[in-house]
């Protein structure tokens, strides 16, 4: 019975906050040295222990899963944080903008998933679907309130950014995608 309990009470917030940081860290280090970058030194550099680190992710896998799933949660919880702080047009574009940070970093982190999980597809139908509402979201309220063309859809915008991002052989093709995302914004306005 206790051990029912345990899974389902919510972690502490240093453990929670031990989770985020060794996220980061271990995105940042996936960057640099690819899926074989050290679990030990981004443990050191997230300032936990070892153990920590293995407590919450026990293999190289599950990190570099938790790493892509994390960057899709952000996607996800800005497209609701947006929503509420910004314009309907603003808070397409930031998410856009955000949206290539991610392609970005799934460009990192998706060869290293293919090496060691294999066919990580259940990871990036899932993602996808979630990246799909966010955008679909924000979209429709663009329509609704006046600022984007009627006749829009959201996946020709998720498919122009994609893109412009799966054709990157370049060091500044993020700045392009970025230039490219005001052109998109510009070219969705409703035409007078």
């Amino acid at each position: 019975m206790k051990r029912s309990q345990s899974k389902d009470r919510k972690p502490r917030s240093d453990a929670q906050r031990n989770r985020e940081r060794i996220l980061e860290v271990a995105k940042q280090a996936f960057a640099r040295s690819g899926a074989n970058a050290s679990l030990d030194d981004i443990a050191k550099e997230a300032g936990v222990g070892p153990g920590t680190l293995y407590r919450h992710f026990p293999t190289r896998e599950e990190l570099l899963e938790a790493v892509y799933r994390s960057e899709v949660e952000k996607l996800a919880a800005a497209e609701r944080r947006f929503a509420e702080t910004l314009p309907p047009i603003e808070a397409l574009r930031a998410w856009m903008l955000l949206f290539v940070d991610y392609i970005a970093a799934k460009q990192i982190i998706a060869p290293a998933l293919n090496a060691l999980v294999g066919d990580p597809k259940k990871v990036f139908e899932t993602s996808y679907a979630r990246i799909w509402e966010a955008i679909r979201a924000l979209v429709k309220r663009a329509i609704k309130s006046g600022d984007i063309r009627k006749d829009l859809d959201a996946i020709d915008l998720l498919r122009a950014l994609i893109g412009v991002a799966s054709t990157a052989t370049s060091p500044d093709w993020q700045q392009s995608a970025r230039r490219l995302v005001d052109i998109l914004v510009i070219g969705s306005r409703p035409v007078k």
